[in-house]
Formats: C-alpha cells, sequence, structure tokens
C-alpha cells in the first residue's frame, strides 16, 4: 500500500486526475500512523528537492557557459539524477548545473535546503547532523564543501575611508591525532604563553564605510606579509585608520596613501569626528563572540569560519535557507528571486 502511494505521489509533478486524486485521498485514510510518517517525510523530501532543483538550474540559465573551456554555445543533452544535463558545442564535453562547484557529485539534494539553515543559524556539526538526518561525518565534509565560496567570497577594493586592524586566534590542531608537536587541549584550551606569541594566528580585518569586508590569515604580523595584501586592496585616495601599530603604519607610508592613526592606548577615539577604527573592532567583537560556540577552530580550517562569518554578517545575521544555498552556489539571491 505505502508503495503504492509513494508512486502516486512521485506522479503528483504531472497533472493527477481528478479520479486518481479521490483514489489517493481514500487511501490516505486507510494509513497506519507509521504509514502515514512515511508519507509525510517523502512529501517533505519532494517539496525540498522540487525548490533546490531550480535554485540548480538556474546557475546555467542566467549565465549559460561551459565549465571547461567557458563557450557559450551549449544545447541540452538528457538528464541525470534529476538535473538537466548540458553539451558544449565547443569543446564537446558535457556537464549540469553543478559541474566545477564545490557540491558537484554531492548527494541529498532534499537536505540541502535545511543543513543550508543550519549554516545560517550557526549551529554546530552534531546539531546540524541531528536536525538533518546524516551522519556528524557527513554534517562535516558538508560544512566546508558549502564553505568553499564564501571563503572566497571578500571584498577585493576597498575605498573612501577604510578601517584595518589585527585580530588573532589561537592555533589549533582539532581533529588531528599526531604530529602536533605538542600535548592535545581540550574543547579550545589556552595558551601556554601570556600575550602575542608563535602560538597566536594573525588574521588581518579590514572594512569601509560601505560595510566591504575582507580578511587575510597571515603567517606573521609584520610589514611584509601585511603589505603583501593590504597594497592591492586599498584605492590609491583611500584613507585608512588604524590603531598605533608600527607594521600597519610602516605599510601605509609605503603606499603613500591618507593614513589616519588613532591613539587608543592614550584614551583616544575618534579624530576629527570621522576618523576611527570602531567598525573594524566591533566586527572583530562580534567575530570572536560568534566563534566561541564552536570551542576552537582548527586552523586549517579557519579562513572557512572567516568566510562563513562575512556571509552571516552582510545579511545582517538573518539568512533564510534558500538565500544561504544560493551564496553557496554562487547565485545572486535577488536576481534568483526574479527569474523563478
Amino acid at each position: 500500500m505505502v508503495y503504492t502511494l509513494f508512486i502516486e505521489i512521485n506522479e503528483i509533478g504531472a497533472i493527477m486526475k481528478a479520479e486518481e486524486f479521490k483514489t489517493f485521498d481514500e487511501a490516505l485514510e486507510t494509513l497506519t500512523p507509521h504509514q502515514r510518517g512515511l508519507v509525510t517525510a517523502h512529501l517533505h523530501k519532494l517539496g525540498h528537492v522540487q525548490s533546490v532543483t531550480p535554485l540548480i538550474e538556474s546557475r546555467v540559465l542566467s549565465s549559460p557557459a561551459c565549465p571547461k573551456c567557458g563557450h557559450s554555445h551549449i544545447a541540452h543533452w538528457g538528464s541525470a539524477s534529476g538535473l538537466q544535463r548540458y553539451r558544449c558545442k565547443a569543446c564537446k564535453s558535457t556537464f549540469n548545473a553543478l559541474t566545477g562547484t564545490p557540491l558537484a557529485r554531492l548527494r541529498h539534494k532534499d537536505k540541502w535546503l535545511d543543513y543550508a539553515q543550519q549554516l545560517a543559524d550557526g549551529h554546530s556539526v552534531r546539531h546540524s547532523a541531528s536536525a538533518c538526518d546524516v551522519h556528524r561525518n557527513t554534517a562535516f565534509r558538508w560544512r566546508h564543501r558549502f564553505l568553499t565560496l564564501p571563503n572566497a567570497q571578500k571584498a577585493t577594493r576597498l575605498v573612501g575611508i577604510a578601517e584595518a586592524d589585527e585580530t588573532f586566534f589561537l592555533e589549533s590542531f582539532k581533529g588531528k591525532k599526531q604530529g602536533m608537536g605538542r600535548a592535545a587541549r581540550k574543547r579550545g584550551g589556552k595558551a601556554t604563553k601570556r600575550g602575542l606569541s608563535d602560538e597566536q594566528i594573525p588574521v588581518l580585518i579590514c572594512r569601509d564605510r560601505t560595510g566591504s569586508t575582507a580578511d587575510f590569515l597571515l603567517d606573521k604580523a609584520d610589514k611584509e606579509h601585511i603589505s603583501a595584501v593590504l597594497k592591492p586592496l586599498l584605492a590609491s585616495d583611500a584613507v585608512l585608520c588604524t590603531d598605533s601599530g608600527k607594521a600597519l603604519g610602516a605599510v601605509v607610508r609605503e603606499m603613500g596613501i591618507t593614513h589616519r592613526p588613532i591613539n587608543l592606548a592614550a584614551g583616544i577615539r575618534v579624530v576629527a569626528k570621522v576618523y576611527h577604527v570602531q567598525n573594524v573592532n566591533a566586527y572583530d567583537s562580534r567575530l570572536k563572540m560568534w566563534m566561541q560556540r564552536f570551542h576552537g577552530v582548527a586552523t586549517h580550517y579557519l579562513s572557512n569560519y572567516l568566510g562563513w562569518r562575512r556571509l552571516v554578517d552582510r545579511n545582517n545575521r538573518s539568512l533564510s535557507s534558500t538565500a544561504f544555498l544560493s551564496a553557496v552556489l554562487g547565485i545572486n539571491y535577488v536576481q534568483q528571486v526574479t527569474v523563478t
């Protein structure tokens, strides 16, 4: 009985005749509570697949191009795994809308929206695994597949008044069993040395007054490493506000742009009513507070978490599952709403 209903449910996507629907409706009344649960779960799965598939397909519809050669002349070439396949007329390769993306060949599309919502809400791996009914190892792998593009989506140019500051995260080998060179710490732990040391991983945070944000993991917080990331980022007419850090000041002088150092140690917070580092410091504070829920983040994956936080912060910490999945797929969500 349940198997027959599932077949009928799968055919609802087509136009079900009135008599067929009446038979289907009457059959529902004979189901046991367990069977009703199975039907409900199956309908929920179908609903999510039907929501995710148009979102995925919009990648090709909005920008048709072969992921191998970039040629725009492509043709439909059958379908597989519920997705339209295409064939490039130039290089003859076949592909679908997920080819070349971090989610290529990933299964269980019916759970992607639920998992995207878990990321949007900032839940742990175990919580996400339980909510989406997947193994915790699957939830962990999905997390970093989903965060691949958000990690790369950072500001490439800051204009006007910009702010920069270094923040530090304790080096972590979380998940590693051997080759750490020290005893394991529990749930994040604490540094063995006071203040800044080689146990701390420097991260440079840069923001302008429009909210555009870029962050960089540095090998060292010195002039050489800061200069390598800051020079391509700042417009030539930008004004950079920093604290009294020597390395940042040396880089700005070398670049020849206007520098407004803020002497926080002397109690100075704002210069000339507009120059301050409160914007970037507030972002640092939100980032650190948000990170605490993970009880230590492996340094190997830290850049993914920085991209995750940028995405959440960019959307005022209120993201729908569809908006988050759009970012994961590299789709402009506003454009997607227009297409559908």
